[in-house]
Order: structure tokens, then C-alpha cells, then sequence
């Protein structure tokens, strides 16, 4: 296995692995404290995928290392558009 596949499987597995962090926070609703590896595993994502000039996976990876905020925001302005009302 040549160097760019890879550093092209470490930042697509680093996508992965960020995105699955989230599934019991935000599919099954229980408080996990696994999302706190994405500003751990993301980096690494970033960096490999800079590596390999793969700018899409970049961003993807980007999106992923702010994923919290993204989601507080998301929050926020959920229960700003509905007056705190489910």
C-alpha cells in the first residue's frame, strides 16, 4: 500500500470514526461523552488529508473538529425559532 492510499484511508476512517462519536447524542438521545473525541480524532483527519490534497476531505474534517458548535448553534436556534416549545 502506497503512502497517498494510506493517508486517504487514516482521514476517510478519522471522518468516520468523528461522525460515529455522535450517534448516541444525537440518534438514540443519551448523554454520551464520546463526542469529545472528535477534537482529538479530527486533527488527525485534517492533517492526513492535507497530506493528499484532498481539500474535500479536508473541509469534511473541518466541519467535524466544530461539529459541537455547530450543534449548539443548531440547538439554540431551534428553541429560539419555537419559544423554547417542543
Amino acid at each position: 500500500m502506497d503512502k497517498e492510499k494510506l493517508f486517504k484511508t487514516i482521514a476517510i476512517t478519522s471522518l468516520v470514526v468523528c461522525l460515529a462519536v455522535w450517534i448516541p447524542n444525537v440518534i438514540f438521545q443519551v448523554a454520551s461523552p464520546l463526542w469529545m473525541a472528535t477534537f482529538l480524532i479530527a486533527p488527525i483527519g485534517i492533517t492526513f488529508s492535507i497530506l493528499i490534497k484532498k481539500y474535500w476531505l479536508v473541509v469534511s474534517n473541518v466541519i467535524m473538529l466544530f461539529s459541537f458548535f455547530l450543534f449548539m448553534f443548531a440547538g439554540y436556534l431551534v428553541n429560539f425559532l419555537t419559544d423554547g416549545k417542543p
